[in-house]
């Protein structure tokens, strides 16, 4: 059964690994959120994910998850020299 929100089942299968840290949960959710469709809105499947997993609020993932709506739906200034000026 395919999940839009979680496509190759990477967030639902590190919620059944016994002892998994928080460093293997970030790694997971990067490669999660590289494995979106074009144009999914990341921050709905992020809460709908949430709300999925509600009962284990104290595992890894749950955290990165969280931390993952903020990360992930914040624009952040890229770059580093425009708009500056030089000397």
């Amino acid at each position: 059964m395919s999940d839009p929100d979680d496509p190759k089942g990477l967030i639902r299968e590190s919620y059944r690994m016994e002892g998994i840290g928080p460093a293997e949960c970030r790694s997971i959710f990067l490669d999660w959120a590289l494995s979106l469709p074009e144009g999914q809105d990341s921050s709905a499947a992020i809460t709908r994910l949430l709300e999925r997993h509600r009962a284990a609020a104290d595992h890894p993932m749950t955290q990165v998850l969280r931390e993952g709506q903020t990360t992930l739906t914040t624009p952040r200034r890229r770059g580093g020299w425009r708009g500056r000026a030089r000397n």
